[in-house]
């Protein structure tokens, strides 16, 4: 039987196994595979699924495990994560990156490009693929972080000041900061971002403010994305709109 899941820990809250059922219709069977140790949820993934998607705290393991001994594309190298887990007929395992697929799709989608400039703010796993996302689609981009501060990576206290002259914010810490306060508004002449894409959907920071893409918007595009590479044939639905 041909089976597909989520490893991590704690990973009861995901909807990804709602997610993954609208997409195909409840075609397949999707678990949640909840342990503590890699080593553990990687076993079971290799038992007895064609696929998986890997969720906090294990993207940087299964990152290792794949470059060590399969695939995945130069731009998910750099990231140093994956989320997603094939087995391909070689026997191989291929790694891929949905976070980076998905801030693909919605900035693409929403038209920014070579004349954007964005703002990335958090340099974890979503961060780092996020500024993929924005750099392969030729926008210029500055990283805002509290540590590893370089020529690209800037401190958080700069961020009011960068956002100033931002099209757009890929806000990805999972709390707020009082930076944020000092952000103003890019609506209606202001300076500021015209938009704001947040990767926490479940206890956003920015939700309404003008220009606010909501994190699920992102997780979908994940779906829409990172899917049809874990089953090889597209969706059944066009989007997975709520």
């Amino acid at each position: 039987m041909i089976k597909f899941g989520l490893i991590g820990h704690p990973v009861a809250h995901s909807v990804s196994p709602a997610l993954f059922a609208k997409a195909y219709g409840g075609k397949w069977e999707y678990d949640l595979i909840d342990e503590e140790v890699f080593g553990i949820a990687w076993k079971r993934f290799l038992d007895g699924y064609q696929a998986i998607n890997i969720t906090a705290p294990f993207k940087e393991d299964a990152f290792r495990e794949v470059l060590a001994c399969g695939v995945m594309d130069a731009d998910i190298r750099e990231i140093g994560a994956i989320n997603i887990a094939v087995k391909e007929a070689d026997g191989r395992i291929h790694g891929y990156n949905s976070d980076y697929l998905g801030v693909l799709k919605v900035l693409r989608d929403r038209g920014f490009g070579p004349d954007s400039t964005v703002v990335v703010a958090g340099f974890g796993g979503a961060g780092k693929a996020a500024a993929a996302a924005a750099k392969a689609l030729g926008c210029d981009v500055v990283i805002c972080n509290r540590t590893r501060h370089t020529p690209e990576i800037r401190p958080l206290e700069e961020l009011p000041v960068l956002c100033a002259v931002a099209d757009l914010l890929i806000y990805t810490l999972a709390v707020p900061i009082p930076e944020l306060e000092e952000i103003p508004s890019g609506q209606d002449g202001a300076q500021g971002p015209a938009a704001i894409l947040e990767a926490n959907y479940r206890q956003p920071c920015l939700a309404g403010r003008p220009g606010y893409i909501p994190g699920t918007e992102w997780h979908r595009a994940q779906g829409e994305t990172g899917y049809p590479l874990m089953t090889g044939i597209p969706i059944i639905f066009r989007t997975l709109q709520d």
